[in-house]
């Protein structure tokens, strides 16, 4: 059997999977996922048929590049089912027929200018950087200035050492004469913070906490790893680790950091104190800090019955991520259907089926196309079963 990714098109009775040529596909910018397998023989669970291709809903997924600014009126007239990304510019309240889909939007930073005076005085230099991070909790940005979230699965293990980060916020100070500069959506909500000259004190900073996820998971020949991706406390690594000064303190952080990586714990309880202890030295500094979080919201259509329902997502990464598109499924039809989904951004990276799809839009087709035995759980940094069966070994006779 020869497989292809668009190039072999014409050769549609030996693909399982078929897309559009590629030429046609960059043209339109509309890509069509045909999901279908008539000559696969399953089982049927539960009373249910399976005449289509098995774990999805719908049996033709369109994705199509397109402005977040075009979104509304494409979701609302149900031409697009979903917008799968940030920046689409509803309004409120929603119009009826319109949900929203939250996700653990972007990491909201306070670092201080290393050439800053502030730099060199401990005390001043913590008490400024939880002026700022007093100051920039509001509008969309959620005072929670502890790296792990409760968008993570593992919050629950650091609960409150989260609300005693939070308890040394309520009585700073007002910002005073500070210099702060900003970008992105934090210097529209304050203007006034537009130093722009090296002499800045303290700069405020978004990172999206996708961008965590995406630039270490890999996709390799259908497998996607690793699970670790998607905690709080290696967000909190990826945060805050640069900002350690002390050397000793950065060698035990590595140490605690690989035995949380590769599993070298006894059991529930060592793992949950290495995690307390990694982030708990992780925030111990002021160099670097997190303020708080703001919330990724998506949009879709729900109206009964041009709308979908049955959504699963990811709490980090939202609606990008292979759950949504095998939990969704269109109101219209019990199974089958045509699903219309959108994105920002065009095809840019190399389709690469083994080395896995590294763009958002190659990525949301993979989620569709590559089908891996195991799916990332959407809520922890656990695996759900998709192609394979956790059965009970039979042990045979004695």
């Amino acid at each position: 059997m020869r497989l292809s990714c668009g190039h072999c098109a014409d050769d549609s009775d030996n693909l399982r999977l078929l897309l559009c040529r590629l030429p046609v596909m960059r043209r339109l910018r509309t890509f069509i996922v045909l999901l279908c397998a008539p000559f696969i023989i399953v089982v049927a669970w539960a009373g249910h048929e399976l005449p289509i291709y098995p774990s999805f809903y719908p049996h033709q997924i369109n994705i199509r590049t397109l402005p977040p600014e075009q979104a509304p009126a494409a979701i609302i007239d149900a031409r697009l089912h979903a917008y799968v990304g940030r920046g689409v510019p509803f309004s409120s309240p929603l119009p009826d027929g319109v949900g929203t889909v939250n996700s653990l939007g972007a990491y909201v930073m306070v670092r201080v200018n290393p050439q800053s005076p502030l730099a060199h005085e401990g005390t001043s230099m913590c008490t400024a950087t939880r002026a700022v991070i007093r100051a920039v909790a509001k509008g969309d940005v959620v005072l929670h200035p502890y790296p792990v979230t409760p968008f993570h699965g593992d919050y629950l293990y650091h609960v409150d050492l989260a609300e005693a980060e939070k308890a040394k916020i309520t009585g700073a100070p007002p910002i005073g004469d500070l210099k702060i500069k900003a970008s992105g959506s934090i210097a529209r909500s304050h203007p006034d913070w537009l130093a722009t000259q090296a002499d800045w004190d303290l700069e405020v900073l978004e990172v999206d906490a996708a961008d965590l996820v995406d630039a270490r998971t890999r996709a390799t020949n259908g497998w996607i790893s690793p699970a670790w991706v998607k905690t709080g406390w290696f967000h909190a690594e990826q945060l805050l680790a640069d900002a350690i000064r002390d050397p000793e303190q950065k060698k035990r952080n590595d140490t605690d950091l690989q035995s949380l990586m590769n599993g070298s714990f006894r059991d529930l309880t060592e793992r949950i104190n290495l995690e307390r202890d990694l982030v708990m030295a992780l925030t111990s500094g002021c160099h670097v800090a997190v303020a708080g979080y703001t919330v990724k919201r998506e949009y879709l259509n729900d109206a009964f019955s041009a709308g979908i329902e049955n959504i699963g997502y990811d709490s980090i990464t939202g609606l990008h991520s292979p759950m949504f598109l095998r939990t969704v499924k269109l109101k219209d039809f019990p199974w089958n259907g045509l699903l219309g989904l959108g994105i920002a951004a065009a095809p840019t990276a190399a389709w690469n089926p083994i080395g896995g799809m590294t763009d958002p839009f190659g990525q949301l087709m993979w989620a569709a196309i590559g089908d891996p035995a195991l799916l990332p759980s959407p809520y922890d940094a656990g695996w759900m079963l998709n192609r394979v069966a956790d059965l009970p070994t039979n042990q045979g006779s004695k």
